[in-house]
């Protein structure tokens, strides 16, 4: 018998937390035909030896939305081995939206996560108003990787009460309007709802995002509905008692955003806080995987305030650098950066010049520490590094789990997973789209604090069964061929660099990662030696009570 593919002599790791096994894996169609000994050839072989054979990667929290829009190869998540990007997260959607809403929503997206509002206007086709229909949008486009959708709480919520949605509270009427919405965009396809209680999540006027303090009634009156449809409910930045109210409405999945991982004892204390409350429902929380908050260097952002150093940064890369080499403007800089800056310099850390970049820096490694070890300013050290590099230097400032250790305690928790990369969002801030490949270099091949099969549950059939998808994330016969063959011994991330590829030349941090022999996504080769192939085999995945 001939098969489509097939991938010969690799360690086969099948998602299910078991540890891997020696075989074969056939693929026809788009779909997995044998798993362990498999009889006749493939039309096209691929050769696995010494490497792991996994099921696709599931990204719980990314943004892509927007850049989905003119970017269908869906990067950087495609380089690190991601095959389903779960977008829609935090309440903000561009569905459901009235043809005259469509610029509020924009301009809130651009505000809260970084992204243009004038790509988002120029690049997508806004030819929907329910979120069904963006769906069907979002198709045509033939996306490289499988997404799934959140309905988010800001658009349902100005769809019904418009620009009362921002501050007012909802009148049970309203409330029974917005449900019946997330209803029908369940069934029209979407995988749940999305809300934010974080204040800080602002419109372009300032004000908090809509929803942002809506009653908790409001929440439980949506959550019957996507508990009546088995679909999930995803939030930021709520409190205790609100995901609880939530739960017991939906008794359902709920999917938030956690962390803490800052101080002695931290991870252990928030790892045994998450056990107990999770004990309330099908509660799970996600995290960044190392310390995370933005990234500074002559690329992009600049730590520094002052005269000298605003003027500095109107200035390309190559200006940047000149000034750097300029004797009286690095005195001036020096000066004027020993007097304020914008961050605590004690939450920056260096991503080293080696091969790879380095984000494992002990919590005492911070910027100001080394400074004083080398007997230098700050912005002495700052200069110098990036003086050396040529203007690549990168510096980490870790707002989240700045304690790599506690972390590692945190992660033990069988509640939480390494996630949120927050994919397509923040692009000229910071990136930490590559998560999945420091899951795997870090957390399995260099702590070894899960197991090779535990660790890639996590990073497949886990979050596969928050989002609710039944086909994919295990490698079993049946299932979808999202397929990863990956050089676990050697894969990494590479260094991030800017580039200038979003519309109108706009910025953004892209990283690549060495390691990926093979991504295959619905049976083709998106991804072989850490290339993209051009394949655009993804597809739009859509709810199914």
């Amino acid at each position: 018998m001939a098969h489509d593919i097939v991938i010969r002599n690799g360690k086969l790791v099948d998602g299910t937390g078991a540890e891997p096994v020696p075989g074969d894996l056939a693929i026809d169609d788009s779909c997995i035909t044998a798993v362990g000994e498999v009889d006749g050839k493939g039309k096209q072989e691929i050769d696995a030896e010494g490497h792991l054979v996994t099921p696709g990667f599931i990204d719980l929290h990314t943004h892509l939305d927007a850049q989905i829009g003119w970017d269908p190869t869906m990067t950087p998540l495609s380089w690190h081995g991601v095959s389903t990007a779960l977008l829609g997260n935090c309440g903000v959607t561009f569905a459901p939206c009235r043809p005259e809403d469509r610029e509020f929503l924009a301009g809130m997206m651009e505000t809260v996560e970084d992204i243009h509002k004038h790509a988002i206007m120029t690049w997508l086709p806004w030819s929907w108003e329910d979120y069904g229909g963006y769906l069907d949008a979002i198709n045509e486009l033939k996306p490289s990787l499988n997404m799934a959708g959140l309905v988010g709480h800001c658009a349902v919520r100005f769809y019904v009460m418009g620009e009362r949605a921002v501050e007012e509270l909802a009148t049970e009427d309203e409330m029974k309007q917005m449900a019946d919405i997330v209803a029908d965009s369940i069934d029209g396809g979407a995988f749940g709802f999305s809300t934010n209680r974080l204040e800080g999540h602002r419109l372009p006027d300032g004000r908090s995002i809509p929803g942002t303090f809506a009653d908790p009634q409001e929440l439980e009156v949506i959550g019957r509905e996507v508990g009546a449809r088995n679909a999930l409910m995803q939030a930021v930045g709520a409190s205790e008692d609100v995901m609880l109210r939530m739960s017991r409405a939906s008794n359902n999945r709920i999917l938030f955003s956690g962390g803490g991982a800052n101080e002695p004892g931290s991870g252990k204390r928030v790892a045994k806080w998450l056990d107990e409350f999770c004990k309330n429902g099908d509660i799970t929380s996600i995290t960044q995987v190392r310390g995370s908050g933005f990234m500074f260097g002559l690329q992009g952002m600049l730590p520094f305030v002052g005269e000298t150093w605003n003027a500095l940064g109107k200035k390309d890369l190559a200006g940047r650098v000149a000034a750097f080499n300029d004797d009286d403007t690095v005195q001036k800089l020096i000066q004027e950066g020993k007097k304020e800056t914008w961050v605590a310099l004690s939450r920056l850390y260096y991503q080293g010049d080696g091969d790879t970049p380095t984000y494992t820096a002990d919590i005492n490694d911070n910027l100001v520490a080394l400074a004083k070890q080398n007997g230098e300013s700050p912005a002495e050290m700052f200069i110098r590094l990036s003086r050396e590099t040529e203007g690549r230097a990168l510096f980490t400032w870790r707002m989240f789990n700045q304690d790599l250790d506690e972390l590692g305690e945190l992660f033990k928790s069988k509640n939480i997973y390494p996630s949120l990369g927050d994919a397509g969002a923040h692009v000229s801030q910071f990136i930490d789209a590559g998560w999945s490949t420091f899951t795997l270099s870090h957390w399995l091949r260099e702590k070894q604090l899960y197991s090779i099969g535990e660790g890639i549950r996590r990073l497949t059939s886990g979050p596969a069964r928050v989002i609710g998808l039944n086909d994919r994330g295990t490698l079993a016969p049946g299932m979808r061929a999202d397929v990863n063959v990956i050089d676990f011994d050697n894969v990494t991330e590479l260094h991030p660099e800017m580039a200038h590829d979003f519309p109108g030349g706009a910025r953004r941090y892209i990283q690549k990662a060495r390691g990926y022999k093979v991504t295959l996504i619905n049976g083709q080769i998106n991804l072989m030696d850490d290339e993209l192939t051009g394949a655009q085999a993804g597809e739009v995945l859509r709810h199914k009570p």
